[in-house]
């Protein structure tokens, strides 16, 4: 039987898999048995090359199975997912031996040796994660220095919230605009008031009480809601043909993308109430959300502008045809098309004004990672930072990776792709 190791073929499909198989057991024993046993088979080696042992075994494995067409399902696709070629066997083997080595240490840490009993730092005895710390810190990493009496306040606002924009998924097309209004320019309003107080007998809350996980939301739901109309206008005006509005949203636009957002921020907290009358007072978190919904919007405008000019010019003249005005071809003919071609990026702009909103502490708002810092430096819980930190950054990740999802189910439902 004549076989060709430098091009393994289908005719001795058994030969070249069982040795291929045979060369990537050896390889993953001799890594399992120096990660975990500290035996090392080919310390014989020269310390370079004994190293780097498992990776040339499992190589020449992979090498051996990467047979085109074999007729076998699983290795058919382990071909072509993992193994298509060299260079990705080689990447396909250094993410898992990266895995093998680091989850289990990771596993530990994070809940095998972990501490979740207790109420004080010295009930943190083993090695692992000191879950202690965010426990009894879980108020206020969600509500901030807000009175606990009054929370209830901050979870009806939400639940309004919640309830609204589930009501959009059920409701009758006709209805959906009357809920889109209500959405941008009452819900607001209904909101600030019911959590900041002072009317209806509801005891008044500064802003400077609020903070942790349910500022993070305010932050960004407001900013999320009001950005994206502010934006789709700036678009539009971007477009125009009158120069006075075109070159104004030019210059909005440009001003806004040009500035870093901690600047902008600043100006907010310090330089904006320098230019107000005498008497005259805006909230220090009132100006923070504008200047987060400005800048925002002006990154949004670009985006949704992309979408406009990517639609074909016939949509346009299709639209004019019908005798449609401005304002109606562009919310019933233009828009409609041009957001869905976007997508993606309207989700990446919203994404990233999530994760923008830890620098308002830097102006002394406390969201969620600004309460993480203020916990940490407690004299009674110094050096729980990291527990801290993988707790804010496990919330950041699941509130993201949620809105990825969505916008992921809409662009398929929508048929996005052309």
């Amino acid at each position: 039987m004549n076989i060709n190791l430098i091009k393994p073929n289908k005719e001795n499909l058994t030969s070249f898999v069982s040795i291929g198989i045979l060369f990537i057991l050896v390889g993953f024993f001799d890594f399992l048995a120096n990660t975990f046993l500290n035996l090392n088979f080919t310390a014989f080696l020269p310390a370079g090359v004994s190293y780097f042992t498992p990776i040339i075994l499992g190589l020449i494995g992979l090498h051996f199975i990467r047979i085109e067409y074999s007729g076998n399902i699983l290795l058919d696709k382990i071909n072509a997912n993992f193994n298509s070629s060299n260079f990705n066997a080689l990447l396909s083997l250094f993410v898992i031996f990266t895995l093998i080595k680091f989850i289990p240490a990771l596993l530990n840490w994070f809940i095998f040796d972990a501490n979740f009993a207790g109420d004080t730092k010295q009930d943190c005895t083993s090695s692992g994660a000191c879950w202690v710390f965010v426990k009894v810190w879980l108020n206020r990493f969600v509500y901030g220095m807000y009175p606990d009496t009054e929370q209830w306040r901050i979870n009806t606002s939400f639940f309004i919230l919640f309830v609204l924009v589930g009501a959009a998924f059920f409701v009758p097309t006709k209805f959906k605009k009357y809920l889109l209004i209500f959405l941008l320019f009452v819900y607001p309003i209904i909101g600030l008031k019911l959590i900041s107080g002072g009317d209806f007998g509801l005891k008044y809350i500064e802003t400077g009480a609020w903070g942790g996980l349910s500022l993070t939301f305010i932050v960004s739901a407001f900013a999320l809601i009001l950005c994206f109309p502010i934006g789709m206008f700036l678009a539009l005006g971007r477009r125009s043909n009158l120069p006075a509005i075109r070159y104004s949203s030019i210059g909005f636009i440009e001003l806004w993308r040009g500035v870093p957002l901690i600047t902008v921020l600043f100006m907010s907290a310090v330089m904006f109430p320098m230019f107000l009358p005498d008497g005259t007072y805006v909230d220090k978190l009132i100006r923070v959300l504008v200047a987060i919904t400005l800048f925002e919007a002006a990154y949004m405008a670009e985006v949704i502008r992309g979408g406009l000019q990517a639609l074909p010019k016939g949509q346009y003249e299709a639209a004019k045809s019908l005798g449609m005005g401005y304002w109606k071809m562009h919310f019933l003919i233009v828009l409609p098309q041009a957001l869905k071609l976007v997508i993606p990026g309207i989700a990446n702009t919203f994404l990233a004004l999530v994760k923008d909103t830890p620098l308002i502490f830097v102006v002394g708002l406390l969201e969620l990672a600004g309460m993480v810092n203020l916990a940490k430096t407690n004299p009674e819980w110094l050096g729980m930072a990291m527990e801290g930190y993988v707790f804010a950054g496990l919330v950041f990740w699941v509130v993201c990776y949620a809105m990825s999802r969505y916008s992921q189910n809409l662009e398929k439902k929508l048929s996005t792709e052309r």
